[in-house]
């Protein structure tokens, strides 16, 4: 196979010379030799360890890392590269399902197609976030947790789509209603807010498929003190976070 110079893999490759070297300093791709001239010269081997490093950066691992998986003696790179082709196949069908939501958005803002509430949301949440979030929720408040999330995704899974949309939507007009109040200056203490907070407190035990007993109700404000779920709240309403766990918080004490 042929040997490249530096300038001629960076064309090949379409990365910068300047990162070439680079590589070479910090010691994740070494050229195969260095000639008479005193070029740097790549083969076969460097260019498919060229290849992984540029595939793993588009998996945003870093550099450093890179090279930690690279040069792990049980390194192998036919298994590396099957994984890798899985993982994107995985993410393409993904990408794939956000793209038909976005044109079903797109359609529906024209007037062209019907789409329920629950469908705006298809394909975006991706396996690895929500088992990322699951685990969150697990190791801050233990493995009682792991039971409850299944009987949640039991719930969920026995819904149909319909009823699933149904249930978006009433989720939709209670938030609306509170962040109503919220604009309208009424405090989260307030007791005027009981019949919203009652309604989401039934809508939570319906997604649940248990009953969300006003101890269980006021641990879900803690729930929510999580970074996805304060940004969810505050695109609804600046302030609709703290604003929401906070007249929870005193629903449920107010119920001892």
């Amino acid at each position: 196979m042929k040997n490249y110079t530096v300038s001629q893999l960076a064309r090949l490759s379409g990365i910068s010379v300047r990162a070439l070297h680079h590589y070479d300093e910090i010691g994740l791709l070494r050229p195969a030799f260095i000639g008479n001239n005193r070029y740097r010269y790549y083969g076969e081997e460097e260019l498919l360890r060229l290849q992984q490093i540029l595939i793993h950066r588009e998996l945003d691992i870093p550099l450093v890392q890179i090279r930690a998986i690279l040069d792990a003696r049980d390194f192998d790179r036919l298994a590396v590269l099957q994984r890798q082709r899985e993982r994107l196949e995985e993410q393409a069908a993904r990408y794939a399902d956000m793209v038909r939501t976005i044109d079903r958005t797109i359609a529906r803002l024209k007037g062209e197609c019907a789409m329920t509430d629950a469908e705006l949301y298809s394909g975006i949440v991706s396996p690895e976030k929500q088992a990322g979030y699951e685990s969150w929720l697990v190791e801050r408040f233990g493995p009682g947790m792991e039971r409850q999330l299944e009987t949640s995704r039991t719930a969920m899974a026995n819904q149909t789509e319909a009823e699933r949309a149904a249930s978006m939507k009433a989720l939709e007009t209670i938030e609306t209603a509170l962040a109503d109040a919220l604009r309208q200056g009424v405090s989260p203490q307030a007791t005027a807010l009981d019949p919203l907070i009652d309604r989401h407190r039934a809508w939570v035990a319906s997604s649940w498929g248990r009953d969300a007993t006003p101890q269980a109700y006021a641990g879900l404000a803690d729930v929510y003190e999580h970074p996805d779920f304060r940004r969810r709240y505050e695109s609804i309403e600046p302030g609709f976070a703290d604003y929401l766990m906070t007249a929870m918080r005193s629903w449920a004490t107010r119920q001892a």
